[in-house]
């Protein structure tokens, strides 16, 4: 990944973390990696864990954040869930969601359980 690209994508994910942390979320873990994927922030909300995925776009982006995290990312998100859920079994009997943090420009968009996945 090139340096400036990933340069804003930290400066997302940290401006999601000051957000949700704002709204009384908990950072267990940020760009938490495995074989299967990387979690870009795990969350706690109370009794739940949120697993939040960040999308950063400039404005007049062709493809918007929302759109951009496909059936397959969903997936790849939900793997590596399953796996940090394996690596810290005392919060694997929280219930657990999917969230997208979606930042253009200047505006934060928060979706809590934006996505569900199949078991399987």
């Amino acid at each position: 990944m090139p340096t400036e690209r990933k340069a804003r994508g930290d400066a997302g994910e940290q401006r999601a973390r000051d957000h949700l942390e704002a709204h009384g979320l908990h950072c267990l873990a940020s760009a938490w990696r495995c074989r299967l994927g990387e979690l870009d922030l795990v969350m706690r909300d109370g009794d739940t864990l949120a697993f939040v995925e960040v999308r950063v776009r400039s404005a007049g982006s062709l493809v918007g954040a929302l759109e951009s995290i496909d059936a397959h990312k969903q997936w790849r998100v939900a793997c590596a869930a399953r796996a940090w859920l394996a690596r810290n079994p005392a919060l694997a009997v929280l219930p657990a969601r999917f969230d997208v943090v979606a930042i253009t420009g200047d505006h934060i968009t928060w979706l809590r359980d934006a996505f569900r996945v199949a078991h399987g």
